[in-house]
């Protein structure tokens, strides 16, 4: 029999007005706002009330909207002080580490960007690297810190890092940016390099033409935000890290409607690792100049379908075994068994995720030898089985 002075959680609002403050401008904003209304759907239903929104534009709630709740990207502080004066629960989904009001945060991981972009890079076999920074900014400096450090974790490795200003307060070079200095620095890169950049790049590829260096084959670019439209539109396409932005959404409105229930508002931060990297032209390269590593590293990415023992790698590049995993370890920085492991377990992530193909067929397409060793490898390496991770992004 329960106490009689035990406290109830109060009932949540039959439909409650929620403010949706985020762009609708990129496609990681379009992927919160999927995220939050997905959730709605399953667990409303809640009234959403949101408006094309740029990036950069001032968010604040309306004079006197009433309404439950707010999900909002808060990247001033003026912004947070504004939203702080609302008597409603806020949950913020912004990377940007701002000072003022907080509030309960889900964003994205810019530090795990960084790393997954090196670990990225390395399988392709580079081994020079550098990172174009933005002044002025504290997640931009977070995420160029966390790629330096990364680097300088790969055994001789070191990245070089270049700053420029950005364009009237938006996370992108000026318009106005000097592509000549930029040509000189990326020629003064060790080449094959590969450049990592906040979002975007499209500065990297006009001044690699400047420069007569070609893209990929000399300058890899990678961008940290994979947006379809600003990657796509450039001279030639560039790859970009796929942030977890519909789960961000969907995180963030289950943490709002447990605090429409009466949870506790403290400031907590959830981070969501990055999906994974969306290969374009601009790094569609193996950085690699040894000849028989370059076979090798050709074999394994076009049959990637199928067992490959490393042995039968070895035989086909000429090599002894113990000759083909020096190279291995000395070149992209791991043993051949466990690079290729890495690649099949990307393509059974890939394909749980963009395909409704059954386990034994993405079993058979990421190259396993079954359905029961492809999970228990799954499960050793990611914490949860094939099926769970699949039903975890379906229901981004």
């Amino acid at each position: 029999m329960p106490r009689a002075n035990a406290k109830k959680t109060p009932p949540a609002a039959a439909s409650p007005r929620i403010a949706v403050l985020v762009d609708t401008a990129t496609t990681w904003g379009r992927g919160i706002l999927s995220g939050i209304h997905n959730y709605s759907r399953q667990h409303g239903p809640w009234q959403l009330f949101f408006e094309p929104r740029g990036m950069e534009d001032t968010v604040s709630l309306p004079a006197a909207w009433q309404g439950e709740g707010v999900i909002a990207r808060i990247a001033s502080p003026a912004s947070a002080l504004n939203l702080s004066t609302a008597a409603v629960p806020v949950v913020n989904v912004s990377a940007i580490q701002c000072a003022g009001p907080q509030f309960p945060r889900v964003a994205n991981d810019v530090e795990a960007v960084a790393r997954l972009a090196v670990a990225y890079f390395r399988q392709r076999g580079f081994r020079n690297f550098a990172y174009l920074s933005l002044i002025g900014l504290e997640y931009v400096s977070r995420q160029r810190d966390a790629f330096v450090a990364a680097v300088a974790a790969e055994e001789g490795c070191e990245a070089t890092v270049h700053a420029v200003t950005v364009s009237r307060g938006f996370h992108a070079p000026d318009w106005n940016l000097n592509l000549d200095n930029l040509a000189a620095w990326l020629l003064t890169l060790p080449k094959p390099v590969a450049v990592f950049t906040w979002s975007g790049g499209r500065e990297i590829i006009h001044a690699c033409q400047k420069a007569g260096l070609h893209v990929p084959q000399d300058v890899a670019l990678l961008s940290g935000s994979d947006d379809e439209l600003m990657c796509g539109l450039s001279p030639l396409p560039i790859s970009g890290v796929q942030a977890a932005s519909e789960r961000i959404g969907h995180e963030a409105a289950a943490l709002l409607d447990r605090q429409l229930r009466g949870a506790d508002r403290s400031p907590t931060t959830t981070l969501i690792a990055p999906l994974g990297v969306v290969t374009r032209q601009s790094t569609d390269t193996l950085a690699i100049t040894d000849a028989k590593m370059r076979a090798a590293l050709n074999l394994i990415h076009g049959q990637i379908d199928r067992e490959l023992p490393v042995d039968e790698l070895a035989r086909a590049t000429g090599l002894s075994r113990s000759g083909l995993e020096r190279r291995f370890r000395n070149l992209v920085g791991s043993a051949p068994a466990d690079y290729i492991g890495r690649l099949r377990i990307e393509r059974v992530k890939a394909l749980l995720k963009d395909t409704t193909l059954p386990i034994a067929v993405v079993s058979e397409q990421a190259g396993f030898s079954s359905p029961e060793y492809m999970t228990t490898v799954f499960r050793r390496v990611m914490n949860t089985t094939p099926l769970q991770y699949r039903r975890s992004v379906k229901s981004e």
